[in-house]
């Protein structure tokens, strides 16, 4: 079973998921936001494609761990997932993954046009990759 993750926005949602073994997340594809009828026929495609049992969506956080008007619409978003998918659906932390994205993009040497299309899906990969080895280093810990 795999893990998908999603980067919630207002325009576009960047897609990631999980290798098998839940150890490596990757960038799939931004779509572009119509109706969230719509992008719902989307992640069932995904669910069903990639035997997915779990979905990571990215929650904007500020820096002082407050939510705005964007975490708010993202809790929307959860909320219709929760009452739509019969999975689990984790919420994850994403300050500073955009940030990071774009970054390692400039590092990259890609233009603002090809990193602007791109930044959304590898933003999912992060939030997605973050929560993998979260997850898989509590799953690692022992209690002695």
């Amino acid at each position: 079973m795999r893990k998908l993750g999603i980067d919630f926005g207002s325009k576009y949602i960047g897609l990631a998921v999980s290798d098998r073994s839940n150890t490596i997340a990757q960038s799939k594809e931004v779509i572009k936001r119509t109706d969230l009828k719509n992008d719902l026929e989307i992640f069932k495609d995904y669910i069903e494609d990639y035997d997915i049992n779990e979905i990571v969506v990215g929650m904007p956080t500020s820096l002082d761990g407050t939510r705005g008007p964007r975490a708010d619409k993202t809790q929307e978003f959860i909320n219709f997932l929760n009452n739509h998918l019969e999975l689990k659906v984790t919420v994850w932390d994403e300050r500073f993954t955009t940030l990071i994205a774009d970054q390692s993009m400039i590092d990259a040497d890609l233009s603002r046009k090809k990193r602007k299309k791109m930044v959304d899906k590898i933003a999912a990969a992060l939030i997605l990759q973050n929560y993998l080895d979260y997850s898989n280093k509590k799953d690692g810990e022992t209690n002695e």
